[in-house]
């Protein structure tokens, strides 16, 4: 005998390995579905049952498992990656939008350096309704007051460049770039 004939017969099961009928597969999954780890006694009685050695049962539950943990790992790894796309998508979404309304902002101040309130209040009441109309088109506009005719005082004096209750406007770097991802 060569050494290659002698090495494959040291490797060669003890008992003669056969494939699992349906119905041995049928109860093994069965069984499996209800507890994913065999204690002695069941393994002896699956084995009994199916005519098989116990040991070929353990092995089928040892593989079993690792196939069952391993769909599982990557049906939660899936799962994350749906989740992470979500996530990218709005945050891309809610970038977009943190960029029309700094525009908004920008024209808006602008529009009330421009038209200087203070000295022509009345004059810019049309202007300001039509800024909020604008803002309609995607939400409200807090700009406007109740009275619905003019703008809070204290926010128009923070955004051309006063001292109101909301602080100096440098003070309120509200797009900075801590904010941006």
């Amino acid at each position: 005998m060569d050494p290659y004939e002698s090495h494959i017969q040291k490797h060669l099961p003890k008992y003669n390995k056969k494939r699992l009928t349906a119905d041995q597969t049928r109860l093994l999954e069965s069984s499996f579905n209800v507890t994913k780890h065999l204690d002695p006694d069941r393994k002896s009685q699956l084995a009994q049952q199916l005519g098989l050695p116990s040991r070929q049962v353990a092995v089928w539950y040892q593989n079993k498992r690792a196939r069952w943990k391993n769909q599982s790992l990557e049906s939660d790894f899936n799962a994350q990656k749906m989740k992470l796309e979500s996530v990218l998508a709005e945050n891309k979404r809610l970038d977009k939008e943190v960029e029309r309304l700094r525009k908004e902002l920008d024209k808006a101040q602008d529009l009330l350096v421009s038209l200087n309130v203070n000295n022509n209040h009345h004059v810019y009441n049309s202007s300001i309704t039509a800024l909020s109309n604008s803002c309609d088109e995607v939400g409200s506009s807090s700009l406007i007051h109740e009275s619905g005719n003019c703008l809070d005082g204290e926010f128009y004096e923070c955004l051309i460049g006063g001292e109101g209750q909301f602080g100096k406007p440098e003070s309120h770097n509200f797009f900075s770039s801590s904010l941006s991802l």
